[in-house]
């Protein structure tokens, strides 16, 4: 195996650990409150804590990756994240009487872990010599999707035919792919790769009107991916009334393998990135109003996971497009990316939960529900799953935009 082979090997691991620390402790959510009578609120609180983290990765590499040993940084990711898994695992071990003390630290070191993974694989990936970086740069996203399938099907049915007390052997043979990635990158050599000298180099970048455009593209494409990804095994399981372990496999882990297909398709045969963005914008924000207004529940279903497949390329195509403005923009351009699609990410699904709660809890939403004989918490998670359709329409709008300036160039 040469040494660009491995290390686009070393970055495929990488992102499959991604997806562990993404969508394991989700699945675990309800095995910690039962064994450990940690509260909903508090569980929320570890999803918040992940993206605020790797959101502070974010802002520090967009500021400071001149700072930083860039193959060294690559090279300890997967040993973080492998560390954080650790701990997560030994959070019981460790605080006995505060389990949740040790599940946060776990959760900020393994999503420290992945904030230098979103900062730094994908421009490692796309300084490696290849004929169609678009390509590449999708298939490594399409990776990320494929290890979130794995995740979600293996750990559900290993919760559901095991008993949850065991959650930490999951968890402790789930650290076996960040060191796979850690033994992979050992003794390679990396392409070279450009970070503004200093400060005020990154700065001068901000003062791009382009750049912009670019992040509030990938901020609106985190959050259409995001909000449906988080919630529509809850949609499944809560409006459409279907038992958990399906709502996992068919909902979370469908919207991923749809996720998976678009990245795998485009990473094979795809070209003309800015039209993929637009068509795929507008296919999400169909799909969003027609998974929340449905009465049929194959429908509903069908939705949420032709959602996946639209929203495939929002964020690594807003990457290829970034990338193609500004070839220069280095480690830097990346960080700056990362930065607005872990706020997409963050907001999206957030703002989801908070309509779903004020829905569910108001008055007047108690009527509509009892004069549409459904359920309030079934009103509240429609309402909130059409409020996320304001993500997808307002990318159909900017990546028109974006589109339209390629044309023109």
């Amino acid at each position: 195996m040469n040494n660009n082979t491995r290390l686009r090997y070393a970055c495929y691991a990488t992102n499959c650990t991604m997806a562990v620390v993404g969508n394991l402790p989700p699945i675990l959510f309800i095995t910690f409150r039962e064994l450990y009578g940690i509260s909903y609120s508090l569980l929320g609180l570890l999803v918040l804590a992940n993206f605020c983290t790797q959101l502070t990765v974010d802002l520090i590499f967009s500021f400071f990756s001149h700072k930083f040993n860039i193959p060294k940084a690559v090279k300890f990711t997967p040993v973080l994240g492998a560390i954080g898994l650790l701990l997560f695992a030994a959070a019981p071990l460790l605080f006995p009487s505060a389990v949740y003390v040790g599940l946060v630290l776990g959760t900020v070191v393994f999503s420290a872990s992945s904030g230098f993974a979103e900062v730094l694989i994908s421009p490692v990936i796309a300084a490696i010599p290849s004929e169609n970086p678009e390509r590449e740069m999708s298939k490594l996203h399409a990776v990320y999707a494929w290890g979130a399938v794995a995740v979600i099907t293996l750990g559900t049915l290993f919760l559901y035919l095991l008993d949850g007390t065991y959650w930490q052997f999951l968890v402790l043979l789930s650290t076996l792919i960040p060191l796979t990635a850690a033994a992979l990158f050992a003794g390679t050599r990396f392409p070279p790769m450009e970070t503004p000298e200093r400060v005020s180099g990154a700065v001068s970048f901000l003062k791009q009107k382009a750049l912009w455009l670019s992040v509030v593209a990938i901020f609106l494409g985190g959050a259409t991916e995001c909000t449906m990804a988080q919630w529509c095994s809850g949609y499944l399981e809560t409006a459409v009334a279907i038992p958990k372990i399906w709502g996992d496999i068919f909902g979370a882990a469908l919207f991923a393998m749809m996720l998976g297909l678009g990245r795998t398709f485009y990473a094979k045969y795809g070209r003309n990135v800015e039209r993929v963005l637009f068509l795929g914008s507008l296919g999400a924000a169909i799909c969003y109003p027609v998974a929340a207004l449905s009465g049929v529940p194959v429908v509903g279903l069908l939705a949420c996971a032709f959602t996946g497949l639209f929203a495939s390329m929002l964020w690594p195509g807003n990457l290829v497009v970034a990338a193609d403005r500004f070839p220069h923009g280095g480690v830097f351009l990346y960080a700056m990316m990362a930065a607005g699609g872990d706020l997409g990410a963050s907001v999206g699904p957030q703002l989801v939960g908070v309509v779903t709660d004020a829905v569910a809890a108001s008055s007047l939403g108690a009527e509509l529900a009892t004069r549409l004989a459904i359920h309030p918490e079934q009103l509240g998670m429609k309402c909130g799953l059409l409020v996320g359709a304001a993500f997808p329409i307002a990318a159909v709008f900017v990546c028109g935009v974006l589109l339209r300036q390629k044309k023109k160039t």
